[in-house]
């Protein structure tokens, strides 16, 4: 099952033959069937004159498939969203990160679990705790409360426990590889580990064993990090329910995680890892950490390696931190960002965080319209913050989000990529073994991918390049922009420009249950979100709180 079909050439599919066995030559009365589908018409002698073409392409289809295509192998075609305007300034490495070696540990051992990664770097670094005890604790509160969250897919205990010694030994001997480590933490089960499961969430893969290591888990290692476990994906990387059951929300046990980098956010809000790593597609990062109260960083698309990830879009997929605060999220992109030959789509780019940033110089809008029509409580809660960052030196400027774009049809560049790394899912039928099955589910967004035509997916890649110059043209004048996160096509969009954004906590529902605001950031803008971010959290401390359900 680890092998998938090639993308854009489809449309012969749907000409007469099922997805697992062709049923005979495509004649007129089967084009003009098909023609209903793709919404044209032609007259029947001219679909006379097609059809020896379109039975050349099905044995063209058929001769694909019997060369089987690696995971590994992306198209030929490269997506980069970034505009000939941008300049993107030199990368000078790692960042000078200064440790709290005056952290101390706390009466209650389980409030360790919710402290700072620059605090628990410092008690590490201070052997006030060793990186062994510290990751003990972290697999004893999995043990505990995870039962009733379903946030891990596989727990890697063995591995972390010498990990985490590895780490103690190391610090003995007067080797300190960083504030990370020592640190444990969880990777969405996207990546490949070696000799672990990566189950994509999805009963057909859950004993599927990958013999690689994702370049993220790989540069974690090498920073002295400990790997606690794979967390829970939504179903081949949808929404909150695996073959496992549905990853809750800790702050409400009834209420899903939600988003495919669910057990990425429930495990970071209930104190089961210090960071986790999570992926977006559309809105992976930003929803688990808006529902769970954690704080996301979505980065610019090629900032972090996706190698060893599963694909869903090679042109949309991303990678990032989900963690308790701005500050943690920087540090931990920090570390797993920058170019790999492994991913043609990275790029070096500078990542310089503004600790003594000059509030007042950053330049902020905000798309007012947004904020106007949203009246929930999450809307008054935007409200407020738009008042708090002026009570700090934050001046939005109101702008209007672009519209006039045929948004319903971008979705089709996500599904036709996805159908197509999942061919032969579909093509053999096991895409029936997908938990859920519904109008809306995973299993009938690939099975429908099969009716993209190629022209359709090209034409929708053409109107995006221009929502790509026409959103950077819009923002680059600003140091960021604020939105309120499900409003309007924001999410939609900037997945699909490829901008950074970042979900930050900005209090709770009517029912007591975060809420957040989005920060939208230019190409590689990265450092001005998360200092505007750490600003605000400094003033205002709707982050990091511990969810009644773990305490």
């Amino acid at each position: 099952m680890k092998k998938h079909g090639w993308l854009i050439l489809v449309i012969g599919i749907i000409f007469g033959f099922t997805l697992a066995k062709t049923t005979g030559k495509i004649t007129r009365k089967k084009v003009k069937a098909a023609q209903e589908l793709l919404g044209i018409r032609f007259e029947n002698e001219t679909i006379a004159t097609m059809l020896d073409y379109l039975n050349n392409n099905l044995k063209g289809y058929e001769s694909m498939r019997k060369f089987p295509l690696d995971n590994s192998i992306s198209p030929a075609l490269i997506f980069d969203p970034i505009p000939n305007d941008v300049v993107i300034k030199k990368d000078e490495g790692l960042n000078p990160w200064k440790i709290n070696e005056g952290a101390v540990l706390p009466d209650n051992p389980d409030e360790l679990a919710f402290y700072p990664l620059l605090d628990l770097a410092g008690l590490i670094y201070t052997r006030k705790i060793s990186a062994t005890d510290l990751t003990k604790l972290y697999l004893n509160r999995i043990q505990k409360h995870d039962p009733k969250l379903l946030s891990f897919v596989t727990i890697t205990e063995d591995l972390a426990l010498q990990q985490a010694q590895k780490a103690d030994d190391e610090l003995s001997k007067g080797l300190y590889r960083g504030p990370l480590h020592g640190i444990p933490y969880g990777i969405k089960d996207l990546a490949a580990v070696p000799g672990y499961p990566t189950t994509w969430g999805a009963a057909p893969f859950q004993n599927q064993v990958i013999d690689e290591i994702a370049t993220v888990a790989k540069k974690l290692e090498d920073a002295g990090a400990v790997l606690l476990g794979k967390l829970v994906s939504g179903s081949l990387a949808r929404g909150d329910v695996w073959f496992g059951g549905k990853t809750k929300n800790p702050w409400d046990l009834d209420q899903g995680a939600t988003g495919s980098s669910a057990g990425s956010g429930a495990a970071t809000a209930a104190g089961l890892v210090a960071f986790s790593i999570g992926t977006e597609t559309l809105g992976s990062i930003i929803a688990p950490s808006t529902r769970t109260g954690s704080t996301g960083l979505r980065p610019t698309f090629g900032a972090v390696s996706k190698h060893g990830f599963m694909v869903l879009s090679w042109s949309m997929d991303k990678v990032g931190p989900i963690c308790r605060s701005a500050e943690d999220c920087a540090l931990v992109f920090d570390y797993i960002r920058g170019v790999d030959p492994k991913d043609r789509t990275t790029k070096a780019a500078a990542f310089k965080p503004l600790n003594k940033l000059d509030i007042t110089q950053l330049k902020v809008a905000y798309f007012h319209e947004l904020f106007e029509k949203d009246s929930s409580s999450s809307g008054h809660n935007n409200q407020r913050t738009l008042d708090e960052l002026k009570k700090i030196g934050i001046n939005p400027i109101p702008i209007s989000i672009p519209q006039n774009f045929p948004f319903e049809v971008f979705d089709i560049i996500l599904r036709a990529e996805s159908g197509a790394f999942f061919d032969e899912l579909v093509r053999s039928g096991t895409v029936d073994q997908l938990e859920e099955q519904h109008e809306g589910s995973r299993a009938n967004s690939l099975r429908q991918s099969r009716f993209i035509p190629a022209v359709e997916y090209l034409q929708a890649n053409r109107h995006r390049t221009l929502l790509i110059q026409a959103f950077h043209d819009l923002i680059k004048e600003f140091d960021l922009v604020l939105s309120p996160t499900y409003a309007g096509n924001q999410l939609l969009m900037t997945n699909l420009t490829g901008h950074p954004a970042l979900s930050l906590p900005n209090g709770f529902d009517d029912k007591g249950r975060p809420t957040s605001l989005t920060l939208i950031g230019n190409y590689f803008g990265e450092d001005k979100l998360v200092s505007l971010a750490s600003i605000y959290q400094e003033a205002y401390k709707y982050h990091g709180l511990v969810p009644l359900s773990v305490k």
